[in-house]
Order: C-alpha cells, then structure tokens, then sequence
C-alpha cells in the first residue's frame, strides 16, 4: 500500500523528517518496504532562478535570435542567446544556468552547457513553460511579474515542494490501516506517546451537508443482509465531468491512481482518504430508479467496466436496478451501462458495508483484485459509510457544481457495536515483557480513540473501534498497547536459562533427519506444501476418500483451497506440474506433512506422512549413464525398502495395494498396521493433472513406520570368519504365489543358519510349464558364525525347505 506524506500532513502536523516518519512507521506494525521521492513537475525546478534581462540585441548572424544579457543574482552577468521571440530588454525571466539539467516531455534529460550558437557563446537558458515542466506553452518564454526577486530559486517562487511516498507492507489483519486518515491516527498515536506530540488530527469537517433541493427519490432495497449488512447512498444532480484540480490530481498520482475525471477522481480520493468504497452510477441509466442488491442466477451474463462479458456465480452479491438487470458486481467491479461518462449530469452514489467473505470469494472467482475489493475484504468499516457519502458530496459540490438533491438512503438494520474488551494491567506487563505504568497504558489506549467503558485498580475496558475488526481479546488488545509503546522499547535481558530434559532416543526428529539424509543423498529434493487442497480433487478422480471424510475450511484468501488435505498425493503432483512447466520433468522428491479426515464418528484424525514422488528419468541424460532410462515400479520399490532397511524395519508382510489412485502398486504392513503403500499413479488422474509423463508415488504412514523403528535395537557382530555356502532352486508354482510367500517359509525353516534369500530368474512359457504356472529361480545363502558348515547341514535344511515349498505352495521343483 502507498502512503504520501504530504497527504498524512492534511491531518497530522508532522515535523519529523521524511526518514524518520518511516522509522516510526515501521516501529508501530506498518512496516515501510520502500520510499519514493515524488515530484509534481519533473526536475522540481532545480538550479533554475529567476533573472533580469538586462540587454536584448539581434543576433548579428540570425533573423530570429537574440544576444541578451541576463543577471541572475550571481554577481556576473551572463549572456545568453534566446530564440524567443518575445524576449525583450527589462523582463523578469526564468533562467537555467549552465550546468542544470532539464527534462523533455518524453522523460529524457539534457544539461545545459556552455556552447556556440552562430558564433556566440551562449552561457544558460532561458525558459519557456513547456521546457521546465510549468505547462504545455511553447509559444515563448515565461516573463513574470516586476516584482520578481532577482536570484530567488524558481522552486521556492512556485512554491514546488517534493512530496515522498511510501510502500507499507499491510498485513491483512491491519483494517484501520488502509487508508491515509488510519494511518495518521496511528502515527499520532505514537508522536504523543513516544515525541510528545499532541496527537490531534484535523479530520474533514462534513457539518456542510444538506440536501439543496429534494427532486429525487432511489428506491434501495437490500435482500441480502449477510452479504451486505449497510447499504447508504444519495442522488446528486447538475454535475459537470470535467478534469480534476492538481492538488486532487497529485493526491492520487503519489499513490499510483490514474486520474480519470473529477467525479471517479473523487471516489477514489475518498478511498485512499477514509478507507470507504464508493461507486458513482449514472442516475438516468438506473432502471425504474430502483436499487437492489440481491444474488443472480448462476452464469447470468454480465458485462463489466473492461468491456468484458463475465458469467456470473449465484453466490456473487450483485447491485441491480429495478428490473433486476446488474448493474455492479457490489464491492468488486462497475458495470459498462451503468459507469460515470462525459454526458452525465446526474448520479446515484453508493457507500456500503459488504461481508468480507463474499468479496474475497467472488474476487478471487473472477481473478478482479480491485482496490475497492482489497479494502472490503479486510474488513472496512460499517460506521464510516454515512460520513464517507456527506465527504464526497461535498467535493463534488466544490469541484463538479453538483447540488444534493436527495436525503441520504441508509439500510442499517443491525448496527456494529464497538466490542467491549477488558485486559488486566499485569497481564500486560507479563506479556509485554515490560515494566509500563498504569498511566501509560490508559494513555496509549485513550491515544489510539478506545473509548474507556470501565476502570479499575487491575483491570481497564475499552469500547474498540469498528475499524478495528481484528482486535477482539485481551492479548489483541495488548498487542495493539504494545505497537504504540514501541517493540524497540522492550529490554531484552541478559540472562541466558537453560535447561536439561530427558527424552527418547531415537526422537521423531532423529529419525526424520535420518531418512532425510539418505533421501538427499541419493539425489531426492525435499518439498514442503501447504496443508490445505483443492475438494474438486475428490470430486474429479477416484481417491476412495468419501465427501463426508473432508475437512471443509472457509479460506478467504485462497478459496480453491477449500479442505484440510486428507492425503498427500495431491500435493506432490501439483509440485510435479509446477518443474514440468518449467521445463524439469526429472523428478525425484519427498515430503514430510500430515493428512486430516473426518472418521466416522467425525473426529479429525490427523496422521502423519512421509511421501516419494518419482518422475521422468532415473538419472539426468550423460553418455555415462545413457542405459539407465526411466523410473519405474521397482526403482520406486527399491528406494521404499531401503528407507526401511535403513530404519532397520525388515519384518512385514506385503500384498497389493487397494488404493483406486494406483494402477499397480504393493501394501507393507505388520498385520493390521499399515506401513507404506506405493506403485504407478492411475493415468487418468496424471492425465486429468496436466502430467506428461508417468508418476509412481509412495505414501509411509509415518506414525506407525517411526512407532516401529523406534522399538528396533542396532546390534554389531563381528564379521564372520567362516565360509557361507550357496544352494539354488528352481521352483514351478502358480502365478497367484509372491516371492514373499517363498521368503516367509525360507525364513522360518532357515532360522539362524539362513542368511539371504534372492530371487534372481522369473520363466514363463505356458507350453513348457503349463497354463498359469511360473519358475522362480531362488538362491539361498547359509552361514555359521561358530564353524564350517558341512554338506549334510546344508542339504537338512534344503530337504525341510523342499517339503515346505511342495506342501504350502504346491510347488514342483525343477530338477
């Protein structure tokens, strides 16, 4: 948000120089990001003076020129070669001396320099209007009055001053600030606290309003109350449209605001003055001279101010005519039929309070971040609207001759009451953090316009300004203490506490870091998401999670992200999309977070999550590594059981995952308790989501994978010195049967003496093995860590494994 200086110094007396008002600025929460020196007319005049022409002559070798001598103060006469042909002898002109800089009208500068014209020196300039930024004659110099002062700055003749802008750094919690007057009663605030300031600000007096002839009569009738809970306005009449005055124009340029004409000038002046939205309608083009604010039928068409044909949603608040024709998406955007033109004479001007929320929803719905909308959707103030209305048509009285011809219509069915809120004056201190005597605190607050509703020897109460809609407890209140007191004024102590706390080993931290270490080292990049999603999601694609599971959240700021997320799959495909987009398809990424439903007894369970998203190639493309290709299923496996192995959880059971987001995919669990699901996101949804290439996602429930790990005790054994013995099998079983089934048996009958256990072969060829059959060529690998095995030893427990395959798994040995 842009603040001007000269503006703030409309209501506030204000010595300080231009730093230092930043300094306090930033100290009191509005936070200056940047200033800007701002001048009315490009160079503001600088180095030229005012001169007296001493001589004038022809110029000996020119029909046009003339030879002048000019004093300007400086105690030598200069002399200078003019082409005016108004210039004469005993003028007071304007003068640029050599060395000054001057801007064309197209922004590019010049200095004058001392040069030869038609053999003659000439040593300055002198000016005409459309030269130095003073206007746009050109048809000779500027000659001023007798009494003139030789020598006197042209700057301090005009009485040019800079003005210096500021770039605040709003917070949207901050909807007394958005304005120059909520700022200057902030700033007063703390000059009188902190400078001894008296703190008094000169507001506009709107005591002038009266209606001049009562001629018309607009109809208002509000069906939505929820959306908008004021709604004032009144008619104006004879107004001319016309170029606005330079002060006003000034005004809004500082800030960044076009000048248009002097009637939209003035809703925007009052904007950027009180914070309060206006809208000027043409009061002839209003059908039946009826307003409505009421919601349309969805996709009702609706033709904006841009000259854009919007399709509008049922829930956008609409400000329509009698025959309910739109004519103002209210609070948002004005409509092309019904905007202030050249031929307008009479207006309907609007000062209303709308519901927050519906402006964010519909702003955001149709991508309009107007100032207007920006202000409503912070909160503006309900109780301003009326004094708003009486402001800007007094203006416009003053600068379009406009005359008041109705009473003003005001809608407040339920005012807003300031909110009483009681803060203890220990509990100040203790929050603070600071010594702050009664007195102060009472002073700070009366300071700030808290009208105080009690007080006793502990606790004060306050009736909190309307503006102020985020201050609604204590320690808002004390916050707001604590603004104006100064953060800088809060001694932080030299004391360093510490304490000793006892806590398990490994901790959840510990094993993160670990297995974000093994991650980063293999090449992964870690992505950390918001917790919130998009419910078309849920809508669009088959996730298995019900509608009655989400977590609905009203988010005014981004509306699309409407649920808490109830799996993290989402996430990390739109972080997919984002590096596709940007030309990186390689993906190799992992996030830490949480996941949040409904159960079914609509209890938010909140779980946590570790997630792998592969994508594109394994490696990035190098004749080195120019065989490895792309990621698949089993490069995704891989990685899942290393993370396992490394969190020394070896001991699950795996069957296919039920997940409907996997076109194949394994589940790891123990039991009942789930471990990790993971495979090839469906190609419907990586098609739905704009991905080019494959996804294969993998999702650990943390919880139950850290709970798991934390109970695995790392034991060393020494290295064995005795031989390990080898002995593979080939087995025919049916196609049904998992190498996790072979594993499961081995282990059991192996016990101590097995080792490892590998499938390194699959065959598959019907007419040789028959319909639904497969070999799997298995290795097995024996050791004992106390002698040699023997033979015998080997072949026993190669016998028990035989019988084992053949009687659980039906499976035929291939000899």
């Amino acid at each position: 948000m842009k603040v001007s200086l000269n503006w703030l110094k409309d209501y506030l007396d204000i010595e300080l120089d231009p730093e230092k008002v930043s300094e306090v600025l930033t100290d009191i929460g509005l936070e200056v990001e940047g200033v800007e020196e701002v001048e009315n007319i490009r160079g503001g005049l600088k180095n030229i003076v005012i001169g007296y022409v001493k001589t004038c002559a022809p110029h000996p070798d020119s029909d046009h020129l003339s030879v002048t001598t000019v004093d300007f103060g400086s105690g030598t006469d200069a002399q200078i070669v003019c082409g005016a042909s108004n210039v004469a002898a005993g003028q007071k002109v304007l003068v640029a001396p050599i060395g000054t800089t001057l801007y064309t009208p197209e922004g590019e500068t010049f200095e004058i320099l001392r040069r030869k014209i038609r053999n003659i020196y000439s040593e300055g300039m002198i000016c005409s209007e459309d030269e130095i930024g003073l206007g746009s004659d050109h048809s000779g110099i500027v000659v001023l009055p007798e009494d003139a002062p030789v020598g006197k700055p042209a700057r301090e003749y005009y009485n040019i001053s800079s003005d210096y802008v500021y770039e605040i750094g709003l917070t949207p919690n901050r909807s007394d600030a958005t304005n120059h007057i909520g700022v200057a009663r902030d700033l007063a605030a703390a000059l009188k606290i902190n400078y001894a300031h008296k703190g008094k600000l000169h507001l506009p007096s709107v005591e002038a309003f009266k209606v001049d002839e009562l001629k018309h009569e607009v109809e208002v009738v509000v069906e939505n109350e929820d959306a908008c809970p004021r709604y004032a306005g009144v008619v104006l009449e004879n107004v001319k449209i016309g170029e606005s005055p330079d002060w006003l124009k000034q005004r809004l340029q500082a800030v960044g605001v076009r000048s248009i004409n002097n009637v939209v000038d003035i809703t925007n002046f009052i904007l950027h003055e009180l914070g309060q939205p206006l809208h000027a309608f043409d009061l002839n083009k209003i059908g039946g001279k009826k307003v409505i604010v009421k919601t349309l039928p969805g996709n009702t068409e609706f033709i904006s101010l841009d000259e854009n044909t919007r399709k509008l949603h049922q829930e956008d608040l609409m400000i329509c005519d009698g025959n309910s024709a739109p004519m103002c998406i209210g609070g948002v955007f004005g409509g092309l039929g019904t905007g202030v033109s050249d031929a307008t004479t009479s207006i309907f001007l609007e000062s209303a309070h709308f519901n927050p929320l519906w402006i964010r929803r519909t702003s955001m719905r149709h991508n309009l971040r107007t100032d207007a909308a920006k202000v409503f959707e912070k909160g503006s103030d309900p109780n301003i609207a009326v004094y708003a209305l009486k402001r800007a048509a007094l203006l416009m009285k003053e600068l379009a001759g406009a005359s008041i011809a109705s009473e003003i219509t005001d809608l407040y069915p339920h005012p807003v009451e300031p909110k009483v809120v009681t803060v203890e004056f220990e509990q100040v201190r203790n929050l603070i953090g600071a010594d702050i005597s009664r007195d102060t605190i009472v002073d700070i607050l009366e300071s700030m316009e808290m009208k105080i509703v009690s007080e006793t020897a502990e606790a004060i109460s306050v009736a909190v300004p309307t503006d102020k809609v985020d201050v609604t407890r204590p320690v808002d209140l004390i916050e707001e203490i604590l603004r104006i007191y100064g953060f800088n004024k809060v001694e932080v102590s030299n004391q360093i506490k510490t304490e000793i706390t006892i806590g398990e080993y490994p901790s959840n931290e510990d094993l993160i870091n670990t297995v974000a270490g093994l991650l980063t080292s293999n090449g992964f990049f870690e992505i950390m998401a918001v917790s919130l999603t998009k419910s078309q999601y849920f809508t669009n694609f088959d996730t298995g999670v019900a509608p009655e599971q989400l977590i609905q959240i009203n988010n005014t700021s981004n509306v699309h992200l409407d649920i808490m997320r109830p799996m993290m799959l989402f996430s990390g495909l739109e972080m997919v999309v984002h590096n596709q987009n940007r030309q990186q398809s390689d993906i190799k990424a992992f996030e830490f977070g949480k996941s949040y439903l409904y159960n079914a007894d609509k209890k938010i369970v909140e779980t946590g999550h570790l997630t792998l998203f592969l994508s594109g190639n394994y490696r990035a493309e190098s004749w080195h590594h120019a065989g490895e290709g792309k990621v698949d299923f089993y490069t995704l496996k891989a990685f899942v059981e290393r993370i396992l192995h490394r969190l020394g959880v070896n001991d699950y059971q795996s069957s296919p995952a039920e997940a409907p987001y996997f076109a194949q995919g394994l589940r790891y669990h123990r039991g009942d308790q789930p471990i990790v699901h993971f495979g090839q996101v469906q190609p419907a949804i990586v098609k739905g989501m704009e991905i080019r290439e494959a996804v294969y996602f993998a999702e650990f429930n943390w919880d139950n994978l850290a709970k798991t790990a934390k109970k695995q005790k790392t034991t060393f054994t020494e290295l064995n010195k005795f031989p390990n013995v080898r002995r593979d099998l080939a087995l025919v079983i049916e196609n049904s049967i998992k190498f996790e089934d072979i594993a499961l048996i081995s282990r059991k009958i192996g016990k101590k003496l097995l080792k490892e256990i590998n499938l390194f072969d699959v065959y598959e060829n019907e007419s040789q093995l028959g319909k639904g059959k497969k070999s799997y060529a298995v290795s097995f690998v024996f050791e004992d860590p106390s002698k040699t095995l023997q033979d015998k030893e080997v072949d026993k427990v190669m016998k028990k494994l035989i019988e084992q395959f053949e009687k659980q798994l039906g499976a035929v040995i291939r000899r």
